[in-house]
């Protein structure tokens, strides 16, 4: 372990939430990284200080040290990384993840990018903890397994359907049970454009069976874009505003099949509303 880490973990950073109302919007003025202009627009500064972030977060949950404190501080500086690199930030529906009053729910939403998982921390641990459903493959990657391990993932085959739900119903619910809300992305893999029929109920059934409610939310992330041959060093588009929207809690009842369909309309309206906005404006 580098000196530095090692001293870094001997004390918590100091933090503020600067997400204290229902909205967020990036601020005008920020000033523009002097490393991205170096690099004259290009994605590799956003991806260096981007991976020292995931380094250091990661090796904070290797050796236990991956709190909530040091979670939403590195998460914090995710965003800021964004908007120092161009990008504009809007979060909406906070308050709605308040009302929660540190309450677990189960969370469902599209997925569009790595930011997902990077960001989340910043403005949504600060009302309620949380984990993630993950595949085993991200389990074998190196410092994303330290974060992971350090949530508690949940981790599912998506190789056998049965034995998934089983899973995230069984382990879910002890989550649940715990006071820990579930976030999944019933997608499975992420995707720049949102397919409903992909979408799958997974999430309704555990919130259904464990006895607790939905919190569906919408997000577009595609600031930060999938690559053509290396995934997950894909192009930054600065034109692309980041946007993450949570909508009220409600219950599960019935089936559970209106509240999927209410979770798909949602994404669907707030995809195509902020889209529209955006080609407005960069046309």
């Amino acid at each position: 372990m580098s000196d530095a880490i090692h001293e870094m973990m001997k004390t918590k950073p100091e933090f503020g939430n600067l997400y204290l109302g229902d909205t967020y919007d990036t601020p005008e003025g920020v000033p523009h990284a002097w490393g991205d202009r170096i690099c004259l627009g290009s994605r590799w500064y956003f991806y260096w200080r981007n991976f020292n972030i995931f380094r250091i977060t990661g090796t904070l949950g290797e050796h236990g040290k991956l709190d909530r404190e040091n979670q939403i501080y590195y998460s914090t500086q995710n965003i800021s990384l964004v908007e120092a690199c161009g990008g504009k930030v809007h979060l909406r529906g906070l308050d709605n993840l308040r009302a929660m009053k540190q309450q677990p729910a189960v969370l469902l939403g599209n997925h569009m990018s790595l930011l997902e998982t990077a960001i989340f921390h910043a403005f949504v641990r600060p009302h309620m903890d949380f984990t993630f459903v993950v595949k085993p493959s991200l389990m074998k990657i190196p410092f994303f397994r330290g974060i992971m391990t350090a949530m508690n993932a949940i981790v599912v085959s998506r190789d056998n359907p049965r034995q998934d739900l089983k899973t995230v119903l069984e382990e879910g619910k002890k989550h649940l049970d715990a006071g820990q809300s579930v976030i999944i992305f019933p997608q499975g893999t992420r995707s720049a454009e949102f397919n409903p029929e992909q979408f799958n109920s997974i999430g309704v059934k555990l919130a259904k069976s464990a006895g607790y409610p939905v919190i569906p939310f919408a997000l577009k992330t595609d600031f930060m874009q999938n690559g053509k041959y290396l995934r997950d060093l894909g192009p930054i588009d600065r034109k692309r505003d980041l946007w993450v929207e949570f909508a009220p809690a409600r219950p599960v009842t019935g089936n559970g099949r209106e509240q999927h369909q209410e979770i798909i309309d949602f994404i669907v309206d707030r995809l195509k509303t902020w889209r529209s906005a955006e080609a407005e404006r960069n046309v």
